[in-house]
């Protein structure tokens, strides 16, 4: 051969579980409810590796009946595992549809693992003459390696590794890759359930392979040991040989590597397509083209997906012939676009489906557009700008639509004055109460309508907020609604205006034709997802929780982002300063406590340091990547041991203190307003609770004196204005108390008693004016660490407690309120029954894996199950009473505004002469927004900024 061929091995099971638990913060589920992250996580992994390295030679080998030979050595080799979590089960079917579909073999063998079908192949495959690289994360193949043979390692965060035998010398300290074996005989493999030997962790092994060269020679030099090591080493020489056999991965299964099956063929691109779209893979179909597509068959490929802009071009000269003409009144869609196709593989487009959209361009038109506007009950519109900030952008364009396939663009001018006239002739549907008004994401059109002094009155339907009630985990972008609900894929905006950058057009150089096509067709596919989801609200019980709490919100949130708030920028830079001889200290201090300077900021750095210049842990632990883990987590639990630890997690915080927010909020006061205009979002997190961006006011650090005072640049408009702060006082607390029923701590809040000290009292049953500072601070973190399901390992880490007290804490605390923990199980069992928790306005979160056999899957639910109904009650009751007082603002015609939400604070900027009658306006409203067995309770605090107002 002139040049190596390269056979490319993939170790299925290992890609796959890497894949599921990559998601399992944030899974995958489509619209039918089903889990795709395993599958998305392994083609992601599969695409990847095929477009970065393009194998000549290509399987995918799985595991089946786990491996006979090995238990029938040693009968509890990997007993110990939990069952296959469900979402990699049903994953399976797809995978290999999917892999038969791209044309591409699948290697399993009857009762031998994945690992023994890829060392046979490996080394049938060298004998050819062929290089072969064993995709997978998983050590073990380490002994596999030879001049021939690779492994091919994908790396946390991105990227491969490949481990020749030069990296598995220096990563398992050996001399040959052979002696892996003995190295893993030696250690043994919890998660295979192979027991080693007893006392001989990854240093000691490495010790004895490069003292014996392997498990035998160790066996047979004893003598050379001492003490318990040589005691624990003869009396379980069996048990040593017998963790090598298990750890040799076998090279004789019956399989053949027969290179022509092995070749990367070309996939059945529509069959591919067809198993993607059922599963609702988007951005995977498009990766899959796009690793498919090389030079030659670029238009090919694209052209069975999707047209190419060309194409696309075409066809919205074509639906748009003749706009100027007011002809739809009176037409059934003749001079419509091509007809609907009824390929079952690919999704509809404007290209594709009969459609009608017409651009209003002359004075008649307008003036009949508009008579048959008001004539509508209900009516979809889309506004198009210059940019997405609305605070900024300029109205180009408005689209209509009241009918499935028809509706109408009306162009703006770019003069101010004009653009204002024609939005006056607008007024009357904008403003009109008997006029339903549906949008996606109709905030961001009420803020830019904002902007001409246009409210926008009557009846909404917002599908983004729908959608978010209907299904809160899965993504709410009309892009996927489209493609989900209705199988249509959108015309992109990048067809229009380019992808980021200069070169990006704004909507205003789009040719007018152009506009029409993708304008209407938002307000189009938005109306009839409307038509849609409008059942499914019913269906999910979510009706009312849309229509009185998510809708009216929307507009008071339209407001609180319009407002803004005033910033100090002075102080800031001023903090800045500060900020930056203190992070210089701290770092001076490091260097000291290391013995030399290195990179704080870097983690590879810190972690040697660390772990093995300092020696801080025996056995530190590791990422991924074989590097040592520098995490808050790991961190924060031996910062009480040593100083070093304290002054770093001192540096990181006030690091990203400084550059989040100190240094970039000046960056984002908007220069127009002179203020800070944050956006909230409503449909982000599951529970109902709102999230903050650009810039993030929820996140701002509280609990540290330095995060604090951050708090103080934010400051009322003016002299005549102060700044209010108004504060649920421990909710979620009383929320779980009433839910749960619990007397005893119903009665301490109805008392008004310290509910941690009242706690504290009955836990450690004693006088509640005798609880000391640090049995209160156990207390209020059991109190709330029971929300989230805190167990004694949790709670030992966060207290002074070691496990023995924190789990007789937990015990007692439970003894103290046994209604609390019926709750609880409550909880998770009517989640088990029905799929889902809800609050006590009825918001549902469902929960898929409530009733899953894998015990790490199925404990984040039951947590969530307890924890969601608390926190998103929490969540409903601050919107009520957020709505109330907005309404109460309004018709009081108060000049005192309300501007920020953060988690159950509420702050104002309220004018000095009204402040005693909006403290009483506020506090009522927010202890009145909903009846619980326990009273809400607002504290109020006011000041010339967010600091002293806290």
């Amino acid at each position: 051969m002139s040049e190596q061929k390269r056979l490319f091995l993939v170790d299925a099971y290992a890609l796959i579980f890497r894949g599921y638990y990559a998601f399992i913060k944030n899974p995958r589920i489509n619209s039918k409810g089903q889990d795709t992250s395993a599958i998305m996580g392994f083609m992601n992994s599969l695409l990847d590796v095929i477009k970065r390295e393009r194998p000549d030679h290509l399987a995918v080998c799985f595991d089946k009946g786990g491996s006979a030979d090995r238990v029938e050595m040693y009968e509890a080799y990997k007993a110990n595992r939990d069952e296959t979590p469900e979402g990699i089960t049903t994953a399976i079917p797809h995978i290999f549809e999917i892999l038969k579909a791209m044309h591409i073999p699948i290697m399993v063998k009857e009762g031998y693992e994945a690992d023994d079908v890829i060392g046979t192949l490996s080394r049938q495959a060298e004998k050819e003459g062929y290089k072969t690289y064993m995709v997978t994360p998983d050590k073990d193949f380490a002994q596999l390696v030879t001049e021939n043979v690779f492994m091919y390692r994908p790396v946390f965060g991105g990227g491969y590794e490949t481990w020749g035998i030069p990296e598995v010398q220096k990563k398992f300290e050996v001399k040959d890759p052979l002696q892996v074996i003995d190295f893993l005989g030696m250690m043994g493999d919890s998660s295979d359930n192979i027991p080693g030997l007893p006392g001989v962790g990854e240093k000691t092994a490495k010790k004895f392979i490069k003292q014996f060269g392997s498990m035998e020679g160790l066996l047979a030099n004893t003598d050379q040991l001492k003490g318990k090591m040589k005691e624990k080493i003869e009396a379980n020489g069996e048990l040593g040989l017998l963790s090598k056999q298990l750890a040799t991965i076998m090279l004789d299964v019956p399989v053949t590597f027969d290179a022509k099956d092995f070749e990367l063929d070309h996939p059945d691109v529509e069959r591919v397509k067809q198993i993607f779209q059922d599963l609702e893979f988007r951005r995977l179909t498009e990766n899959f083209l796009k690793t498919f597509a090389n030079n030659e068959e670029t238009s090919t490929v694209e052209s069975i997906t999707h047209t190419t802009e060309a194409k696309t071009t075409s066809s919205k000269l074509k639906a748009s012939a003749g706009a100027g003409q007011f002809s739809l009144f009176d037409s059934e869609g003749s001079n419509a676009s091509k007809t609907e196709t009824d390929s079952a593989f690919t999704r509809k487009t404007a290209e594709t489906t009969s459609h009608f959209y017409q651009y209003i361009d002359t004075v008649t038109s307008k003036k009949l557009f508009i008579e048959k506007l008001l004539q509508q009950t209900s009516v979809c519109f889309d506004t198009e700008t210059t940019g997405i900030n609305p605070i900024t952008a300029e109205l180009v364009g408005i689209a209509f639509s009241w009918e499935a396939g028809k509706g109408f663009y009306l162009p703006f001018p770019e003069e101010k004055n004009e653009a204002q006239k024609l939005i006056e002739e607008l007024r009357p549907f904008f403003e009109s109460e008997s006029i339903e008004k549906i949008g996606q994401n109709l905030k961001y059109d009420i803020k830019v309508l904002a902007k001409y002094n246009v409210e926008v009155k009557g009846k909404l339907f917002d599908t983004m907020l729908a959608h978010y009630l209907i299904n809160p985990d899965m993504r709410h972008n009309m892009d996927v609604l489209a493609e989900t609900y209705l199988n249509y894929t959108p015309i992109s905006i990048e067809t229009l205006i380019g992808k980021k950058g200069k070169n990006q057009l704004s909507m205003r150089e789009v040719d007018l034709k152009e506009q029409t096509e993708y304008a209407v067709e938002d307000a189009d596919i938005t109306l009839q997802l409307k038509e849609h989801f409008q059942n499914e609200l019913g269906e999910a019980n979510t009706q009312k929780l849309f229509d009185e709490i998510e809708v009216p919100l929307l507009k008071v949130l339209a407001d609180m982002e319009l407002e803004g708030i005033n910033l100090d920028k002075d102080f800031l830079y001023s903090l800045s300063g500060q900020l930056e001889k203190d992070i210089a200290e701290l770092e001076s201090k490091i260097y000291k406590e290391a013995g030399e300077e290195f990179n704080i900021a870097s983690p590879k750095q810190l972690g040697v340091i660390l772990f093995e210049k300092l020696k801080l842990v025996d056995k530190p632990k590791k990422t991924k990547t074989g590097q040592y883990s520098t995490s808050e987590d790991v961190l924060s639990y031996l910062a009480k041991d040593h100083k070093i630890i304290q002054n770093i997690l001192d540096f990181r915080g006030l690091s990203k203190l400084k550059s989040t927010y100190v240094d970039a909020l000046p960056s984002q006061v908007e220069e127009t307003t002179g203020r800070v205009h944050t956006d909230y979002m409503q449909t982000v997190a599951a529970t109902g609770r709102l999230s903050s961006n650009n810039p993030n006011l929820q996140n701002i650090p509280i609990r540290t004196e330095r995060g604090r005072q951050v708090r103080k640049a934010f400051i009322p408009r003016s002299n005549d204005y102060t700044l209010l702060a108004a504060d649920y006082s421990q909710i979620e607390l009383r929320v779980i108390a009433a839910l749960s029923k619990e007397e005893t701590m119903i009665e301490a809040f109805n008392n008004g008693e310290d509910i941690h000290a009242s706690t504290a009292s009955k836990v450690f049953n004693i006088p509640i004016n005798e609880v000391t500072r640090e049995q209160r601070s156990n207390a209020k973190t059991v109190n709330f660490g029971i929300i989230y399901g805190v167990s004694a390992f949790g709670l030992s880490n966060q207290t002074n407690l070691n496990r023995t007290e924190a789990k007789e804490l937990i015990d007692t605390y439970y003894a103290t309120y046994p209604k609390l923990r019926n709750f609880i199980s409550e909880q998770v069992d009517f989640a088990r029954d029905n799929g889902y928790v809800q609050t006590v306005l009825g918001r549902r979160r469902y929960l898929k894996d409530i009733n899953s056999r894998n015990a790490v899957v199925r404990g984040a639910a039951e947590r969530n199950a307890v924890n969601a109904p608390i926190q998103g009650s929490a969540a409903d009751i601050i919107k009520i009473a957020m709505i109330n007082i907005h309404n109460k603002l309004n018709e009081g015609d108060f000049k005192t505004k309300m501007l920020l939400q953060v988690h159950d604070e509420l702050v104002f900027d309220v004018y000095k002469p009204e402040l005693e009658t909006i403290k009483s306006l506020v506090k009522t409203e927010m202890e009145n927004a909903y009846k619980l067995d326990v009273p809400l309770d607002v504290d109020l605090d006011i000041g010339d900024n967010w600091l002293e107002a806290h």
